[in-house]
């Protein structure tokens, strides 16, 4: 049965021999890019255009064209490419539109080797983009999929290939452009390219990335000889600051669908990277990119669905006849009934997704390192404190409506590129939470200290220093685990010198620090300068702070994360409304986070809102004293 496929939908591919077929009604240019796991095209050879039509697994049109057939034969592909993305332009430099909003909607559909129709997909709702991603093929859990991208691109091939990472897109994008012109025929097979022999090589002689193939270049099928290097040289996914090794680690047991055709057994640390820790990092990005994009299909196919009942309605509404008579209900009863099988088909789609995901979940979360696991996980039992920091940071868990018991972990890079506001104000949480602001600034400031003590724990001891700002005192009950521990930097700074002083010192050090690092000597502070990255926690803001204060806030939170200064706000925007136009860019350049479950996250792919929930101690536990008690141990051996 051929799967339907609307924007963001995926579907799986039974065959690895496949023939994309496009119709787009006017001559186009078609091609495919081959990235890896993230996405990231390595350069101009891993592009597959009619100037250079042939790649490993994959073969395109030679010329630009209404109708386009390309192969593809997925075994084939690098072992390095994850995602390949099939594309289409609009050519330049002719009289053609310059538009995608003015020409047909693009039609695609993937067949198998065997002629079957797997998939079908309209490429609508396109307006000035001159050049787009139409399809989507990629790899998950040893297993091949295709998703419906539909993304457009106004700017055309340019920025496309710099949207995925390539470098000379411009280049690229013009000698693509300079090497093709609209046929004269609406139909082009996938073998035109070899027909034309003399075109290609005089096209060759003034296009940098041109490579035509060999006449007798091995069939699609043919794999690669041993040993023989891939194209671009392997992709280096070492991380910029870790010790570079001369090869690789041995990549993770291979996730390869079951005999009977049904998906593999998932496996923590399938994704691509250097080490474990940077695996199930690239992992759980995936699995919040996959549950996005699934998302996006589901309610994009129920919108569908809901229009087109009401345009039918309308259409029945708008005949008299209609109107009278048990025609009306019959008309509305069939309506409805088409409308439902779409939702239902839709929502079946996703709870199959939904069971994929659940289940990598169930693998994954256990296997996660004290940085990325929960304070409730068996991670945290048997904590000793780490001989070299992590690679990131969890910060609390995303979900959906849709998607609920499921929760993805929201990772992110260390060091904090951005501060973090934890709002103490009013959100919109659930009913009957919090009895009043009291309670509510106190469980802020008790998120604040569950971050804080997971850097300190993740950290080896002496590289990460926490100090704190309570000008009034308010915080003392909830920084009792960190003041109890005796792992603070020094005690918590009250009352307006205090904040002052603070502020002074950690102002001083971000000075010395720029300072050091433009004269290439980064290691050469004074010896009263704390080296340790720090992290500043503020409590109240902006209560105890005048304008003299503020300003050096702002300036820590503007130059400090690039010298190890990080910024934690535990405020109340309604506080500083007095404050507005000088703490409008400190809000706008802070990442917001809230003490209870708030829906304020927007993905990176989509733009779905998130429900965001803080990565807080179960009530009773025990575990950040007993961790806490570890570090403050490791913290007396280092001096």
């Amino acid at each position: 049965m051929t799967a339907e496929l609307v924007r963001g939908q995926n579907h799986p591919l039974p065959q690895v021999r496949l023939e994309i077929r496009i119709s787009a009604g006017v001559p186009v240019l078609a091609g495919a890019t081959l990235g890896d796991e993230n996405g990231t095209v390595r350069g101009p050879q891993m592009v597959a255009h009619p100037g250079a039509p042939t790649l490993p697994g994959v073969e395109v049109s030679g010329q630009a064209a209404a109708e386009h057939r390309l192969a593809v034969v997925l075994s084939a592909v690098p072992e390095a490419v994850h995602r390949v993305g099939v594309f289409l332009a609009l050519p330049i430099g002719t009289t053609g539109p310059l538009r995608f909003g003015a020409v047909p909607a693009p039609h695609i559909t993937v067949h198998g080797s065997d002629g079957t129709e797997i998939a079908r997909y309209t490429v609508s709702g396109l307006d000035t983009e001159a050049a787009l991603i139409a399809l989507e093929l990629y790899r998950r859990q040893g297993a091949w999929k295709i998703r419906a991208m539909g993304q457009g691109y106004a700017g055309g091939l340019p920025a496309l290939f710099a949207d995925q990472g390539l470098p000379e897109a411009d280049m690229l994008a013009a000698a693509i452009h300079g090497t093709t012109n609209p046929g004269p025929t609406a139909a082009n097979d996938h073998g035109t390219h070899r027909a034309n022999g003399t075109h290609r090589a005089n096209d060759a002689a003034r296009n940098p990335y041109d490579t035509p193939a060999p006449e007798d270049a091995p069939a699609l099928d043919t794999p690669a000889p041993a040993g023989a290097p891939t194209l671009g040289g392997p992709i280096d996914y070492s991380h910029p600051r870790r010790p570079r090794h001369t090869a690789p680690p041995s990549p993770p047991p291979a996730a390869c669908p079951a005999a009977d055709g049904q998906p593999a057994p998932p496996v923590a640390g399938d994704a691509v990277g250097w080490s474990m820790e940077e695996r199930l990092y690239n992992q759980v990005w995936g699995m919040f990119e996959d549950l996005a994009r699934t998302m996006a299909a589901y309610r994009s196919a129920v919108d569908f669905a809901d229009t087109r009942l009401e345009r039918e309605l309308d259409q029945a509404l708008a005949d008299p006849r209609a109107r009278l008579g048990d025609g009306n209900a019959a008309v509305r009863e069939a309506a409805q009934t088409r409308r439902d099988q779409l939702a239902d088909q839709a929502r079946a789609v996703l709870d199959r997704d939904l069971a994929q995901l659940t289940a990598e979940s169930e693998v994954v979360e256990p296997a996660l390192p004290p940085a990325y696991a929960r304070w409730d996980s068996p991670a945290w039992h048997g904590y000793r404190v780490p001989a070299e920091p992590p690679m990131a940071l969890r910060l609390g868990d995303l979900h959906l409506p849709e998607s609920l018991p499921l929760r993805i972990p929201l990772l992110v890079r260390l060091p904090l590129e951005h501060g973090l506001w934890i709002d103490s104000g009013a959100t919109a949480m659930p009913e009957g939470s919090f009895a009043d602001s009291t309670a509510l600034r106190q469980a802020a400031m008790e998120t604040a200290v569950a971050l804080a003590a997971r850097l300190l724990a993740v950290h080896p001891a002496g590289e990460f220093a926490v100090r704190v700002i309570d000008p009034a005192g308010a915080g003392t009950r909830a920084l009792w685990p960190l003041t109890g521990a005796g792992v603070l930097a020094a005690p918590p700074a009250t009352g307006a010198a205090g904040v002052m002083d603070v502020l002074e010192r950690l102002t001083r050090r971000v000075d010395l620090a720029q300072m050091a690092v433009r004269g290439g000597a980064a290691g050469s502070l004074p010896d009263d300068v704390d080296t340790a990255r720090q992290l500043l926690i503020v409590n109240d803001f902006p209560h105890g702070f005048d304008d003299r204060a503020i300003t050096r806030l702002r300036y820590l939170a503007d130059e400090g994360p690039a010298v190890g200064v990080h910024l934690v706000l535990v405020a109340d925007r309604a506080d500083a409304a007095a404050y507005a136009p000088l703490l409008d860019p400190l809000w706008r350049s802070l990442m917001r986070l809230t003490p209870a479950p708030d829906e304020h996250f927007a993905d990176p792919w989509v733009g779905h809102a998130w429900t965001y929930e803080p990565a807080l101690v179960p009530v009773g536990s025990r575990i950040v004293e007993q961790v806490l008690a570890e570090v403050a141990a490791a913290l007396i051996k280092h001096k």
